[in-house]
């Protein structure tokens, strides 16, 4: 009897949605993964998922890998696979695992890229704040560094998420996890303005909570984001790479290099696993390493 992958793939889809809570990009990632997997099987002929072997899916493994994935997108993608066959293994469409004696490949982090602080404050100072877009951008900007939050975590935040009285931002980040982020004075300050003069502005006719705003009064994308920060990037004179996370790197790695404590870090980021954010560490004594072999006259 064939298996019909595509009811099963949405059948699981649904599952992890409603019981793990993840967000819409984690899920579009699982499709992207499954659709692949199913892509492979439909092109073995492999039409019913009892058939599916360690050997098979050893075989798909070194299909990606020769399509060019990383060591990375290859583990991501195991860890979907094997997700997938223990859900239809317990809702009864296989009658067996095959994932149970697939290893999951290593492969080693790489170091986010980080501004030094200097770049920072030269990107912060960028945006013309005579003009209601420009102040609004030194806002978002002063904003992503003071919290560390992600673009698409900033893009979702509305007005009475904001409490200047009390100095803090409520978030929610992967899986609708709600957590709070303190805020200091000077991005308050810009908070502040911006609420009060410069949103009503940007508003006009449109009815919206969402804290950031185009020309037209319609809620920021990220990709409307990530644009302005390359093009101040280009402005400030910025040699290192810039990313949607570039910000985010440099609040945790400035925290952590100011002796901030690994923990409350992980909490404003939001990382589940504090190995996550142990990353940083690593960041923080390669620039010490750099440092030394700089200036040390026996380096």
């Amino acid at each position: 009897m064939e298996t019909n992958y595509d009811v099963v793939i949405e059948e699981y889809l649904k599952f992890i949605q409603i019981e793990k809570g993840l967000s819409a990009n984690t899920i579009g990632a699982y499709r992207r993964d499954l659709n692949k997997y199913k892509e492979y099987l439909v092109l073995k002929k492999i039409n019913n998922i009892d058939f599916i072997d360690r050997e098979i899916i050893q075989q798909c493994l070194g299909y990606l890998h020769d399509d060019g994935h990383s060591a990375k997108s290859i583990a991501r993608f195991i860890s979907t696979v094997r997700s997938f066959h223990q859900f239809a293994l317990r809702e009864r469409y296989a009658a067996k695992d095959p994932t149970v004696l697939i290893e999951t490949p290593k492969y080693e982090r790489r170091l986010p890229d980080v501004l030094d602080v200097e770049d920072v404050l030269a990107l912060l100072e960028t945006p013309d704040l005579s003009k209601n877009n420009g102040y609004r951008d030194r806002t978002i900007l002063e904003l992503l560094y003071a919290t560390g939050m992600r673009v698409t975590e900033l893009i979702h935040v509305r007005v009475e998420d904001v409490n200047l009285i009390m100095g803090f931002v409520r978030v929610f980040g992967k899986g609708s996890k709600e957590r709070i982020i303190p805020l200091g004075e000077t991005v308050i300050d810009y908070l502040k303005k911006y609420i009060e003069t410069v949103r009503p502005q940007l508003l006009k006719q449109t009815v919206t909570d969402v804290l950031f705003l185009n020309l037209h009064g319609k809620p920021l994308s990220r990709q409307g984001i990530w644009k302005l920060i390359k093009q101040y990037g280009v402005k400030a004179n910025i040699k290192k790479k810039l990313t949607p996370h570039s910000l985010r790197h440099s609040f945790a790695t400035h925290l952590l290099e100011n002796g901030a404590d690994l923990r409350a870090v992980q909490e404003m980021l939001g990382h589940s696993d504090i190995s996550t954010t142990q990353l940083y560490t690593h960041v923080s004594k390669s620039q010490i390493r750099k440092m030394y072999n700089e200036f040390h006259p026996r380096a």
